[in-house]
């Protein structure tokens, strides 16, 4: 019959409902770290380009600080003497490879892996001590090169560096 539930459907939607709401219950919100951190507020240095990957450095150090910012464990000091931490980061690769070529003319890549490397330093302002040091980090995209490899280069740059920029916050703020 339409319309009429059999008797043990209510029980069976019951115990699935308080199954799924008992799973919901002990869910937390952030990273899962319940550590204090030993630091409440951090200085972003500019970062340095040795890479060559011009106009790249401004915009990795405007992800890094957004992504700290939004994180919510640590506030973003002005400049170093009011922080009690310094990231110093620096660009130190910027690296191209293809993955796929055309099937009839092998010299022409149409498929590339663009990678972007840094180095990243976290020091105790007051005391100079270096937490950690030169800890390399990076991050791949693949760009598909069909309107010209520049274009294709530039596009994929934003989420090249905020993948990087969230890397560089969990290697800063997660448990060493």
């Amino acid at each position: 019959m339409i319309g009429k539930l059999p008797r043990f459907a209510v029980p069976i939607c019951g115990a699935i409902l308080l199954l799924f709401l008992a799973g919901c219950a002990h869910y937390q919100l952030g990273t899962g770290s319940t550590e204090d951190l030993a630091f409440r507020s951090i200085y972003v240095a500019p970062v340095e380009n040795t890479a060559a990957s011009p106009q790249s450095a401004a915009r990795l150090s405007r992800e890094i600080r957004r992504s700290l910012a939004q994180d919510g464990r640590v506030t973003l000091a002005a400049n170093p003497a009011q922080a009690d931490v310094i990231l110093a980061i620096e660009l130190t690769d910027r690296n191209r490879s293809f993955t796929s070529v055309q099937p009839n003319d092998t010299a022409l890549a149409r498929k590339f892996d663009l990678t972007l490397t840094v180095l990243a330093t976290l020091t105790e302002q007051r005391t100079g001590n270096v937490i950690f040091e030169n800890r390399e980090i990076e991050v791949t995209r693949q760009i598909f090169v069909d309107g010209g490899q520049n274009p294709a280069e530039y596009q994929v740059m934003p989420q090249l560096a905020a993948a990087l920029a969230d890397r560089v916050t969990h290697s800063v703020l997660d448990v060493w």
